[in-house]
């Protein structure tokens, strides 16, 4: 039984956030067709099982770098959904009072320290957090989420450089979409795994299916003990795809239905199910109740950011400058 040492509550709980960072994303896709989000967004529909895999194993006091993609990691996290939706819609009632929107969340309450615009702009942040860690030798660990493109930055090669070098407790996640908006992987590298290059900064690299929320947090439990434990860090790669465009402008001319049917066909909330129901730890059938939760908590934290007011104008510069 795949998921007997993981427990059945810490299982079904897992499936649970799967299916609330879907249900989140499919409403904010809702959203933004109604016009009713600023700016644009970019869903990880169908990576589900990467941000929740990664961060069943991490402590509550440990932290993330997220991406512009990051809705997923921000609620695997333990962000409060209602918090979140607010900072969506730009209210003053969300996590950052509306300035971030949807690509620069951030939940320092617990341990998300912010979405990043900027590719691979998480990564040297995540090393100084590493850096910080060991300085306080308080046993945390960091964990830096970014995108196959990123992996082609010169901060990922630096960022993974000055870990190696002073065995920071830093875990480098590569979810890779297949995609660095619309270029294929194996055009942007001659590498076949990402992972591969872990090896040319002395630091252990691994590929797993990001389509499996089992192998994900198996691998990231592994990378975790090996950074909380003083051993460096760890670059692990997530093969996974995202069903929808790179963001709301994305026509996806670049891939046919046929491809992103084939990745469907290995939905990562599907497949967990049906190990689930297959071990006897979830009745035939009882997502669909997990579904409606989720869909209720959604509509709920809609109606709190519906009914949260705007950001004040004479606040526009709260933040930006320190004070006397």
């Amino acid at each position: 039984m795949r998921t007997t040492a993981l427990g059945i509550d810490r299982a079904v709980g897992m499936l649970t956030t799967m299916v609330l960072i879907r249900a989140f994303e499919e409403k904010a896709d809702e959203l933004f067709a109604q016009g009713r989000v600023h700016g644009t967004m970019h869903l990880s529909i169908g990576q589900e099982a990467v941000a929740t895999g990664v961060c069943a194993a991490l402590r509550t006091d440990d932290y993330i770098l997220s991406t512009h993609r990051g809705h997923g990691h921000c609620l695997a996290k333990g962000a409060e959904v209602r918090l979140m939706m607010a900072e969506f819609l730009g209210k003053d009632t969300g996590y950052c009072r509306g300035r971030g929107g949807s690509m620069h969340i951030a939940d320092v309450s617990s341990g998300n320290l912010g979405a990043n615009g900027i590719v691979a702009g998480g990564l040297p942040l995540a090393t100084g957090v590493g850096l910080s860690i060991q300085m306080r030798r308080t046993e945390q660990v960091c964990v830096a989420f970014f995108g196959d493109g990123a992996a082609n930055e010169g901060a990922f090669h630096e960022s993974l450089n000055l870990a190696s070098i002073w065995r920071l407790p830093v875990v480098f996640v590569c979810e890779n979409n297949q995609y660095g908006m619309s270029m294929p992987v194996g055009r942007s590298m001659s590498v076949e795994r990402i992972s591969e290059r872990a090896g040319a900064y002395g630091l252990p690299g691994q590929t797993v299916d990001g389509m499996d929320v089992l192998a994900v947090h198996d691998a990231a439990a592994t990378a975790v003990g090996r950074a909380r434990g003083g051993e460096g860090p760890t670059l692990l790669e997530c093969a996974t795809y995202r069903y929808k465009g790179h963001s709301k402008s994305d026509t996806q001319r670049y891939r046919g239905k046929d491809e992103v049917d084939t990745w469907r066909e290995r939905d990562p909330i599907g497949r967990f199910v049906g190990v689930l129901e297959g071990e006897g730890r979830l009745a035939p059938g009882a997502v669909r109740g997990l579904e409606r939760d989720a869909r209720a908590a959604i509509e709920a934290a809609l109606q709190f950011a519906e009914a949260s007011p705007e950001p004040d104008p004479s606040t526009l510069l709260d933040g930006v400058y320190a004070g006397e």
